[in-house]
């Protein structure tokens, strides 16, 4: 998994089923409630972005 958080100027690479997060170049650790909500944010605008090119992809083409 790759997610680009913005405010953090980090990209997140992996996450333990613990709550851990690990950042690109970076090892293991416990993101703070700000970080975890910035996380959070990223990826649910990643979410929408790939449900909306999902629509866009099957959806019958209307081009004639």
């Amino acid at each position: 998994m790759r997610l680009h958080v913005e405010p953090m100027a980090a990209t997140i690479v992996e996450v333990s089923s613990d709550g851990r997060v690990r950042l690109e170049n970076e090892d293991w650790s416990t993101p703070t409630l700000q970080e975890r909500r910035a996380i959070i944010y990223a990826a649910e605008k990643q979410i929408a972005a790939l449900q909306d090119l999902i629509l866009a992809l099957t959806q019958p083409s209307q081009a004639a």
